[in-house]
């Protein structure tokens, strides 16, 4: 089966933009493709998946068990644990290694809370 060849007709209106808005569309586009990705990854996590998100980020088993359970029970597991684990490294001014010992000890949660506007019952 041929392809009609209608490439011209398809970048008929991209002609007249700029390079700038050239690459306003392009990260226009391509957000609009990788905002669904994001939804489906934030509502289909697991403690599993988040255990091996920190293990691959150094963090050894019991601290990344001791993370996700703490993740768990504070609901943020959708936030990503490795995401919490590097925004708190950033905020600490430390490696993540450090940051997940931190939070496994069950220190620093005030900062997740702060940044994600969350509060522990």
């Amino acid at each position: 089966m041929a392809r009609p060849d209608d490439f011209a007709a398809r970048r008929a209106y991209l002609v007249a933009l700029s390079d700038g808005e050239l690459e306003a569309l392009f990260w226009e586009l391509t957000q609009q493709v990788v905002d669904p990705l994001v939804e489906l990854a934030r509502a289909h996590t697991s403690p599993s998946i988040e255990r091996s998100v920190l293990m691959r980020m150094g963090l050894d088993s019991l601290v990344c068990g001791a993370v996700v359970g703490e993740c768990e029970k504070r609901r943020l597991l959708g936030h990503g644990a490795g995401h919490l684990v590097l925004h708190c490294a950033q905020e600490w001014g430390t490696d993540v290694r450090s940051a997940g010992a931190r939070l496994a000890a069950g220190e620093g949660w005030d900062t997740v809370e702060a940044r994600w506007g969350l509060h522990h019952d």
